[in-house]
């Protein structure tokens, strides 16, 4: 299979949380074979969201210029800026589904991307949101879905 995944901020934020034993591993396999498989896109709002929490929010956090390197590097994956296109299909999603208004931009960005699979673990797994299937990455191993 080749579709690509949209990565939410958790599975990032996961990754680097040494104080998340259990999701930490997991989120590190799926970060790690979508790197491999050149399969992982992701928004700006998630980069944003990843850089002020693991500097901020996370105890203890990284280093500033670490979560800047992390950013740099997921760079490379395209993510996507809000525009327009992205905020109508974004209060299309909010009307439709009834969900936030953060988690209607991460899954019109997910649209938008053109990818199959949104990784996280804030809406319900299995659930088909306007075409995009919701994966909890703590509940699949990458290895079942790429």
């Amino acid at each position: 299979m080749s579709a690509t995944c949209f990565v939410d901020t958790n599975v990032l934020v996961y990754a680097r949380d040494a104080g998340e034993t259990s999701k930490q591993p997991l989120a590190e396999a799926w970060l790690k074979a979508l790197w491999r498989q050149r399969r992982g896109r992701l928004s700006y709002q998630v980069l944003h969201e990843y850089y002020v929490t693991v500097t901020r929010k996370l105890r203890p956090g990284i280093p500033v210029e670490d979560a800047r390197d992390d950013v740099r590097a997921l760079m490379s994956w395209r993510p996507l800026s809000a525009d327009g296109v992205m905020l109508e299909a974004a209060w299309a999603v909010q009307d439709r589904y009834g969900l936030s208004w953060w988690d209607s931009l991460i899954v019109s960005a997910a649209q938008v991307a053109g990818t199959a699979y949104l990784l996280s673990e804030d809406l319900q797994a299995g659930q088909d949101v306007g075409g995009i299937v919701v994966v909890d990455p703590f509940q699949i191993a990458p290895e079942e879905l790429l």
